[in-house]
């Protein structure tokens, strides 16, 4: 299944937050409808991640970040009216795993949070990188930053655990919508991603490694 259809599928539901876009007349404007338009034509998700001949990898790294953190907030906006302080007092997956949260300024040392507090916390992260002009810039004659590679591996090791989650929390939620080839197919889509251009370490992406091996098999 294609990613046809899965931005008007949640928007349906509730929208965690705002829509990041890319400005038109930008390389990354095109490199963006480019992997959408090959995302809905039905192309293998495993071609679709391949960088295409003669474009940066930087482009490309920040088209896909910024769409998968479009597309992780409209999967949480979903069930987060289900994830509160007393169904999610930590940030888990499951019994095995817990993730703290810190992010060097305002929690310098790793701190035991709720979910929905820590996944609030991870998103305005996140959308304050992906804002600030000097990490992710918008004009083509502005370098990206030596650490660039660097920092997008990060947002996506913080942005899959909220595929954790909601995979192992949430996912009756999804089911009872009707959208969970929507986010399997979303999240194969990260995965072939990640792997592709080797963001995420083995051990990050344990948590969902059962599931993983089942529908990323072809």
């Amino acid at each position: 299944m294609a990613l046809h259809g899965f931005l008007e599928f949640f928007q349906r539901e509730k929208t965690f937050r705002p829509k990041k876009r890319f400005n038109q007349g930008t390389i990354r404007y095109s490199l963006h409808k480019q992997a959408n338009a090959s995302l809905q034509s039905g192309i293998n998700l495993k071609e679709v991640v391949r960088l295409p001949a003669g474009e940066n990898m930087n482009d490309w790294l920040a088209v896909h970040v910024v769409d998968f953190f479009n597309r992780i907030n409209l999967i949480y906006g979903t069930i987060s009216e289900n994830c509160d302080e007393t169904t999610c007092p930590t940030m888990s997956g499951g019994q095995k795993y817990e993730y703290l949260w810190a992010d060097g300024e305002t929690y310098k040392k790793p701190v035991k949070l709720p979910a929905p507090r820590y996944i609030e916390l991870l998103m305005d992260w996140v959308e304050n990188q992906i804002n600030n002009e000097s990490l992710f810039p918008v004009s083509s004659d502005v370098p990206f930053p030596k650490t660039f590679p660097t920092l997008c591996k990060k947002i996506l090791t913080r942005l899959f655990r909220v595929f954790v989650h909601v995979y192992i929390h949430h996912f009756d939620r999804i089911f009872s919508i009707g959208a969970e080839a929507h986010v399997n197919t979303c999240y194969k889509h990260f995965y072939y991603f990640v792997m592709e251009f080797e963001l995420m370490s083995a051990k990050e992406l344990e948590p969902l490694a059962v599931m993983t091996a089942q529908m990323c098999k072809d």
